[in-house]
Order: structure tokens, then sequence, then C-alpha cells
């Protein structure tokens, strides 16, 4: 999962619900059957689900399930932990339409009597009479219409839907989700088409039968579906296959470029140079391009679902911003789905995950994930820089590490993810990702001089994650387990490196790998090329560094650094600035204050509404509108280009001039 997207850009009742119940109970009588007879091969059971996604444009999906029973109190699960969102994050508060019945016999469509556990939501009861070996379920599927979190989140617009099977999906209390097959088949609005990386059987218009698979594989495998959709074949020529599925809420934003294309196809390549080795039949970047659908990456073995902009493709700015994703996404197909913390390799979705070790499965992934970006050329060598020294900022300007180690924000990644943005800087956030890269950044320093330049993090992939190609498998790993691939590639204190940093208060950020590759952090004036593209999309003014705050487009501050300026003269996130130097709030203006204060050596002037109260705030800051870069240090070789360099591809023309 990947939350590169800045974090500063900015129920139904009455008749309604009678009317969507009454759907429910129409679907379970009369809904599509099963696409074709059930195969119980390798499996312990086998259920049928049948989707029907034609109401996909108005955000309720339904779902008619056919499960092998046992009289008595039978209970089936409504999956709750979901791979790749590390927490209980299963929406079963949108699910609606539940009805049991009676398969086979001849009582069969007789309503069967259930109700919820009182102690754990996600379980239903359902009283199932002598005789009766298997049910039918019925389910909707409520999709939300705006925001929420990743697959829980806005899934569909009028032009296309991202289905999640999870959502509509019961499987029998006691069961492994590798044990179950599902025989699944969907329908979709008929002009629509799909993709996804689940093996099919027979397709039709605006219908599909999918093979059985298991419930594992099933959950694994989301569908891509809309009326306008590309898809666009990559590394051509070369096995396994990799395909970009494109799906758009017009056809205009599915215009994809060459030099994208390219960027797309080296990053493939990058991938198999990096890893060393496959471990999918085929992969499928499903990729979502809608300003209607809530924005994220998530990992899939065989397949990711990655949420984006309409105009992702056709505009420059949002092409930036957003190049990390992909790379970061694919690279869980080695790292969270091939190999996978022990912790997280959980039987079933009822089980809670151990998310200790995130700060691998994340950090290194995000790590590997800028590798990989700036080898494909999705962005340049100084936009890289750019990044890191904006993230070397962010870190630099962290009070919560004063309390918090590293390690506890993975450890309480699950309650992390919901928290708000106001005070991260004090709580912290799911740091392990970009703190994480920083690490990993100095991992692979310290083993290219301590090897004389003829190692690096390079040969840990091999190690951890090449081998030979295969279908999907997973290999568990420990912290042990880490340690001792690392002393193969190259003999050092790992244990104690990783300890210091991940384990233990680190009062100033990890900014050792960026000294070690060449490069420091400085502030001054010049714009730095991110941010500078951030606040042409409207992103908000983050002075973290400078007067102590992030504050909005629109003047909300929506954090200030503990102990820094703005906190010490009582701003708060929540507060709204609504003048500087006696004119009324825009970014600008508060960029201009920090220049003239810089000039003149006279404080900046704010008017600050907090609730009904509003004061009169001076800030002593003289410095200017600093903004953060990595500067060369030439005693040192620049390892740092050096690591992000291609290896066996060609950079596509940069979309952006460098300055």
């Amino acid at each position: 999962m990947q939350r590169l997207h800045d974090l500063f850009l900015g129920r139904l009742h009455g008749t309604w619900l009678v009317a969507i119940l009454t759907v429910a109970g129409a679907f379970a009588q009369t809904g599509p059957a099963p696409g074709s007879a059930i195969r119980t091969a390798g499996f312990k059971l086998v259920e049928t689900l049948a989707v029907d996604a034609t109401e996909a444009p108005r955000k309720v999906f339904h779902a008619r399930m056919t499960i092998p029973a046992t009289a008595g109190d039978f209970v089936l699960l409504y999956p709750k932990w979901i791979p790749g969102e590390h927490g209980p994050s299963g929406p079963v508060v949108d699910t609606a339409g539940i009805y049991f019945r009676v398969h086979q016999g001849a009582n069969q469509g007789s309503a069967l009597a259930w109700h919820r556990d009182p102690l754990d939501m996600y379980a239903f009861h359902v009283d199932v009479p002598e005789g009766v070996t298997s049910i039918d379920a019925t389910l909707d599927f409520l999709a939300p219409t705006e925001g929420g979190g990743f697959s829980a989140g806005a899934s569909s617009s009028d032009k296309l839907a991202v289905l999640s099977w999870n959502w509509l999906v019961l499987y029998p209390k006691g069961s492994g989700s590798d044990d179950i097959g599902v025989e699944a088949s969907l329908r979709m609005p008929r002009n629509w088409q799909w993709a996804s990386a689940l093996p099919h059987s027979s397709a039709a218009s605006g219908e599909v039968n999918f093979a059985v698979a298991s419930l594992t594989t099933l959950i694994d495998s989301p569908v891509l579906m809309g009326e306008y959709m590309k898809k666009v074949p990559l590394q051509q020529g070369q096995s396994p296959a990799h395909e970009l599925d494109i799906a758009a809420d017009s056809e205009a934003a599915l215009e994809i470029r060459p030099q994208q294309v390219q960027a797309f196809d080296n990053l493939v390549a990058e991938a198999g140079a990096l890893y060393g080795a496959r471990h999918y039949r085929d992969y499928h970047f499903l990729l979502t391009l809608s300003n209607h659908v809530a924005h994220f990456g998530l990992e899939h073995h065989e397949s990711n679902d990655s949420r984006v902009g309409e105009n992702y493709l056709t505009d420059d700015n949002q092409w930036t911003l957003e190049a990390g994703l992909l790379p970061h996404e694919y690279t869980h197909s080695w790292n969270g789905k091939y190999r996978r913390p022990a912790g997280l390799a959980t039987p079933e979705y009822e089980s809670p995950m151990e998310t200790n070790l995130l700060w691998v499965y994340e950090g290194l992934t995000q790590y590997f994930g800028y590798v990989l970006t700036g080898r494909s050329g999705l962005m340049t060598p100084q936009q890289l820089r750019e990044q890191f020294a904006r993230i070397a900022m962010t870190y630099s300007h962290r009070p919560g590490r004063l309390w918090r180690p590293l390690q506890d924000t993975a450890t309480a990644a699950q309650i992390l993810y919901g928290a708000p943005y106001a005070f991260s800087n004090d709580r912290r956030a799911p740091d392990f990702y970009d703190e994480g890269a920083l690490i990993w950044l100095e991992a692979d320093t310290i083993i290219r001089q301590k090897s004389g330049d003829k190692k690096s993090m390079d040969d840990f992939a091999h190690l951890f994650y090449g081998g030979r190609n295969t279908p999907p498998e997973v290999k568990t790993y420990t912290f042990d387990d880490v340690v001792n691939t690392l002393n193969q590639v190259q003999p050092y204190d790992w244990r104690a490196f990783l300890t210091d940093r991940v384990s233990k208060i680190a009062i100033h950020a990890p900014l050792e790998g960026l000294a070690n590759a060449g490069w420091k952090l400085v502030y001054n004036e010049k714009p730095n090329i991110i941010t500078r593209i951030h606040q042409e999309e409207g992103a908000a003014y983050d002075g973290s560094a400078t007067l102590g705050l992030v504050v909005s487009k629109e003047g909300v501050v929506l954090d200030s650094i503990e102990d820094g300026l703005a906190a010490q003269k009582g701003i708060g996130p929540g507060m709204k600035i609504l003048a500087v130097n006696d004119r009324k709030y825009a970014q600008e203006f508060l960029l201009a204050a920090m220049r003239e204060a810089h000039t003149s050596h006279q404080p900046i002037r704010l008017l600050v509404e907090n609730a009904e109260y509003i004061r009169s705030v001076s800030l002593d800051y003289f410095d200017g509108p600093l903004q953060p870069h990595l500067q060369r240090e030439e005693n040192k070789p620049d390892l740092f280009d050096q690591i992000f360099a291609p290896r066996v591809t060609t950079l596509p023309k940069p979309f952006i001039e460098e300055d």
C-alpha cells in the first residue's frame, strides 16, 4: 500500500432504504446463476459467488453466494483484516440486504434466521436445519460516495468502478482462505470492459465467468471495469506477460504518450533486473483515472489497484506528483506478497495481523519504489533529489520522534492510518514509509562503501526476492532473516544498525545515507521543483522548517510544529489565518511577507481566528521563505545519482524540463 499523495492536497434512509432492500430481495430470487458447475478438486469446500455490478454507477453492488454448510449454529465471516491495508478495515458497515435461505431440498428457498455476533461485528450466526448441506446468501454493498480508506473508499463513478471482492463475500468460520475455492461470475453494464489478474473461463458482453480460485486469490484479484478503457501491453514478446489496464472517466483521459509507455515498459524491465525473478503468472497494472474515487495504491500479487486523478496521463504536474505510485505497488509483488513478514501472513481474514515489520514491508518497498522510479525515467534525477530533500525536511522537523521510535509507528499502524493530519508532527504518522526509505538508502551506501562499490542493495534484492520464476507463493520472513541476508551481501553489524534506526528514540532524522551518497540537506529561497508543482496544484504551504506550521490554500492551519515559532505564539491546528500584514490571506501574500521580513527585519503580522475568537499574532521570523534542496559535497563520490541510474533501459524524454 502506498500513500505518496501529498497530505496537503486539497447514509441512505427512509424510502430509499426500502427500495434498496426490495432490489436485494428480487436479486436473491432471480439473480444470475453461477457460471458453471462446482469443481471441488484441491479445496476443502467450494463456494459460488455471482456479483451483479450493473448498478455500479449508483454505488450499489449485489452478490449471491452458495455456501456448503453444516446444521446448527453455522458461523459465516465477513473479511475483516484486509491484506495490504494492515488493519481491520473490511467495510462491513456498508453491507445491506443480507438474507440466508435453504439452497436445496423440499424447503429450497426457505428463509433462515440469523443474528450478528454481539462481540464480533464481522461474524454472522445462521440457524441451519438438520439435513441442509448448503445455503444461499445474498449481500449488497453500498459503496461510499466520497473519500474513505483504501478499498473501502469511493470506488465507482458513472463511467467506471473497481470491484474489491472482499466487499461481497462470506466464508465459514474455521476455514483457511487457501482451503476455500470460489467460482465467481460478474455482471456489469453492457457497454463496459473489464480487466483483472483473475483467470476467467468465459466472457461475453457485460458478463464474465471466472475460473475457480482460492478465496485468497479471489480477494487478491480486484476487477477494474468501465466504459472507457485502454489496455497497453508492456515488454511485448517477453514472458510472463505484463499489461497496463487503464479505465477513465473520459475517453480523452486515456491518451497515453509514447514516452509514458516507454517509462512503464522500462519499469517492468528494471524490476526484473533488480529482483532477478518474477513470482506471478502474469501482471496487470490496474490504473483508475477519476476525480470521483478515493486516491491510493493497493498491492496485489499479480496486479495493483492504483487510483489517481482523471488527468494523470495528460497533465504533466499530476504525472510527476504520482510518479512513484506504480513502482511502489509493483515492488510489493516481491516485498509484501511473495516475501511477507510472518506476522502479516495470516491464514484467513479474521486473525489480527502483526505489523511490526512494516518498516521493511513498506519502508524498503518505498526505497526500491524510488529506485525504480528513477531507473525507469518516471522521475528525473533532479526531481528525485528534490523529493528526497522534502522528505529530509519533514523528518528533521518531527518532534514526535523525541518520544516515539519509528518501530512504534509500524506496530501501531492500524490506528495511525486513520489518525487526522492535525498534530501528526507530534503524534507521528505512518512514518515507516519515507523515513524507512532514508534508512534503506543509508544501508545501500554502507554496502557500497564497505564492498568497494562491488555490492549494493541490488544484491540483497536478488538474494531475498529472486531465485527462480514461480507462480504466486508466500515465503515469510523475520527480522533475523533480513539481518542474515544483509550479512550475506556485506558483513556488518546490521542488527545494531537497524535496531538503532528503528527501535530506539532517534532525535535526529536519519540523513547519514544522503551524506554517504555525497549530498547534504540545505535551505535557500530557490523553489523546490516538487514543492512548486504541489503549489501549482493548490497544495498547502509547508512551513515546517520556517514558520513552524502547515497552512492550506484557504488559510486553515493543518498542523503546527510543537515548540516551533507558530506554536510558541499559540497557533495550532484548526485555526484560520484571516490576514497577513493587514491583507486578506493568500499563500502568495504569506510568502511575500516572509521576503519583506527578511529585508526589513520587521515581524510578520497575522490575524488568526480560533472558533469565534480573533486575535493578532506577530511572528519574529526573518530568514525568508526557505525551501529544501540537496547540495553536492564535492569531496565525496556521487552515489545518489549512481543508485537511481538505469541498469537495462534508456530514459524517456523528461516531461517537465529541469531548471
